[in-house]
């Protein structure tokens, strides 16, 4: 039977009411501060480390290899606060018990294993990886340490997603035979070449990437070049991708193709246009992000299913009931119905505050290594099947084929 507002009201409501998802941290002692370090201090980064102090934790160290960077986050932690340019001291600094990794992306994986090495917890900001080895010698390192790790993909601790995914847990939607994941943004990228405002190390910078001489513009939008990242397909697709197969309790896709472009975007690598498709053998996902347009602005999920389909945006959630199939559908006149809706109301700081819950109480984060690598593993593919053209498999090794 497809739902009716009435009946899906009635019903829908039945074990939704939920405890608190997280304890404040103000509720805690003063002896149970937390101290953390703040590795990568950008625009995520000074957010996060302004997020985790209002949260009751202490900044002692900050690390950043861009001077002006540095600097601003200064003014936002305590005076006393250490500076750092090598991440490496910032973990021997005495008193740090997490840290807070928000570097781009080719870093995040020295970062975590030299992090879990120095016995820090650590909250390692999205995408968890720059390729498929790294997410498995990640996941590797996590498994083999006591330490506790949260990826700060938020939806994962956002009440009305939780909720959301409940329902699809109850069967509300019916089979599920497509997913369909969007972003859509008119970005004008500053990919400006012209000379840095202060000082950066540019060989830190670099880390791992193939060396080049220093070109302002890949400090200032590193998302735009492969040596530093997946770009926009998994710096939101990990988002995005993540919620869908929550959502249909999958593991990663079987397969991806990809299709994008570099539009009104000068000097970038990743594309600012593009649609990548992913086979998950019950289901097809599509992933599809235009930075060239506010049509349908912002991200968005729709899951659709046989009984009905639900819709995520920064909105909320909402379900439209299907009116059923029929031999001919052409002639139908019965509209979906609005059966449920949920605003948005949440806060970006219940990831950081659940992480923290944990660093406490030792139990799981509510994202997991093991979770961000599933979610990164298509957006991986497809950019893998973008760049080479073909469809590219999921081989049992975890590896593309």
């Amino acid at each position: 039977m497809n739902p009716t507002r009435r009946t899906f009201l009635r019903t829908a409501g039945v074990g939704l009411a939920t405890a608190p998802l997280f304890v404040p941290r103000r509720a805690w002692g003063a002896n149970d501060r937390l101290a953390y370090g703040a590795i990568g201090t950008g625009g995520r980064g000074r957010w996060l480390n302004s997020a985790f102090q209002k949260l009751g934790a202490q900044c002692v160290a900050l690390c950043d290899v861009y001077e002006p960077n540095l600097e601003a986050a200064k003014k936002d932690s305590p005076p006393d606060a250490k500076s750092f340019v090598d991440y490496r001291e910032l973990l021997a600094h005495p008193g740090i018990d997490f840290v807070v990794i928000a570097t781009p992306d080719h870093h995040h994986c020295p970062n975590l294993l030299d992090s879990l090495a120095a016995g820090k917890d650590v909250y390692l900001e999205k995408p968890l990886s720059l390729n498929l080895d790294q997410s498995r010698q990640m996941v590797s390192a996590v498994k083999k340490s006591k330490q506790i790790v949260q990826i700060g993909m938020h939806r994962r601790s956002m009440p009305f997603v939780i909720r959301a995914v409940k329902l699809v847990d109850e069967g509300v939607l019916g089979k599920i035979t497509m997913a369909k994941a969007m972003w859509n943004w008119h970005f004008d990228l500053p990919l400006d070449n012209s000379p840095l405002p202060g000082r950066v190390d540019w060989d830190r910078f670099q880390g791992s990437a193939p060396r080049r001489p220093l070109e302002p513009m890949r400090v200032r939008w590193w998302r735009a070049f492969y040596d530093y990242s997946g770009g926009n397909m998994t710096d939101q697709g990990t988002h995005l991708m993540d919620v869908i197969q929550w959502m249909t309790r999958s593991g990663p896709p079987m397969s991806a193709v990809c299709q994008g472009k570099v539009l009104e975007a000068p000097g970038a690598e990743v594309p600012n246009v593009f649609n990548a498709v992913f086979d998950y053998g019950d289901f097809i996902a599509s992933w599809t992000l235009n930075y060239r347009t506010v049509y349908d602005f912002d991200w968005s999920i729709q899951l659709i299913g046989e009984r009905a389909t639900m819709v995520l945006d920064r909105m909320g959630a909402r379900i439209f009931s299907d009116p059923g199939s029929g031999a001919a559908p052409w002639s139908q006149k019965n509209p979906m119905e609005l059966v449920y809706q949920e605003r948005d109301r949440d806060s970006g700081e219940a990831h950081p505050q659940n992480f923290l819950d944990c660093i406490k109480t030792r139990k799981t984060p509510n994202c997991t290594v093991e979770i961000a690598a599933a979610a990164v593993t298509g957006p991986h593919l497809a950019n893998i099947a973008l760049r080479e053209d073909r469809k590219v498999k999921l081989g049992k090794d975890g590896k593309a084929t």
